[in-house]
């Protein structure tokens, strides 16, 4: 499903994200940390507490100069919406295709010049803390770095660690951002399931030898 090219951004998608733009500036967001100066990357974002996280997102993200892309189910990328989707930077994702998400959204990275894949890397806003690890998967497929980035409503501000190349170990990346978000948040809650199970993949990994 490709773009169209030299398409001018449609209507509402641009005033989409002025009104987004302007919610950002108007909650007083701050921003600590810088994106990497990169062409491509996936941000993993936590946590995930309001369905006003990717809002501020977007916004802090514009701050930086960088569109982000999300990824999207792709029966929304069809008719009136089509357009938007991608224009607000949706990646369509088709779960019915033979070809696993992973694969296809590595395959965006590869034909894409930039790219910068926000994840949502728990999943949902009920989560216990515990992290997916789809986002570990696309950046190794894609062979990128992973960025990760915090939420601290009590503070309102929004930060954006050092990139993080992901290692053949899932359970000593993870315990590398496990790190930086404690740094960030020390004794969230959240984070400390995250530290506990990038220890427990560890040893599982180190046990199967």
């Amino acid at each position: 499903m490709p773009r169209a090219n030299f398409r001018k951004p449609s209507l509402l998608s641009r005033i989409v994200r002025r009104i987004i733009m302007v919610l950002y500036r108007w909650k007083g967001w701050k921003l600590d940390g810088r994106l990497p100066d990169l062409d491509k990357f996936v941000i993993a974002g936590a946590p995930h507490t309001s369905n006003w996280d990717f809002v501020f997102f977007i916004g802090a993200t514009a701050e930086e100069g960088v569109q982000p892309n999300f990824m999207g189910k792709h029966t929304l990328f069809q008719g009136m919406m089509r357009n938007f989707m991608f224009d607000m930077g949706g990646i369509p994702v088709d779960r019915t295709k033979r070809a696993n998400y992973v694969e296809q959204v590595a395959e965006e990275f590869r034909k894409r010049e930039r790219l910068a894949l926000v994840i949502a890397a728990e999943g949902t806003r009920s989560t216990d803390g515990s992290w997916k690890s789809g986002f570990y998967h696309i950046a190794r497929a894609a062979n990128v770095p992973i960025v990760p980035a915090y939420v601290n409503n009590d503070t309102m501000t929004l930060g954006f660690g050092p990139p993080i190349v992901p290692t053949e170990s899932y359970g000593e990346t993870l315990a590398e951002i496990a790190r930086f978000m404690q740094s960030k948040l020390p004794g969230y809650h959240r984070f400390d399931v995250l530290e506990a199970q990038a220890q427990k993949l560890i040893e599982e990994e180190r046990a199967d030898g």
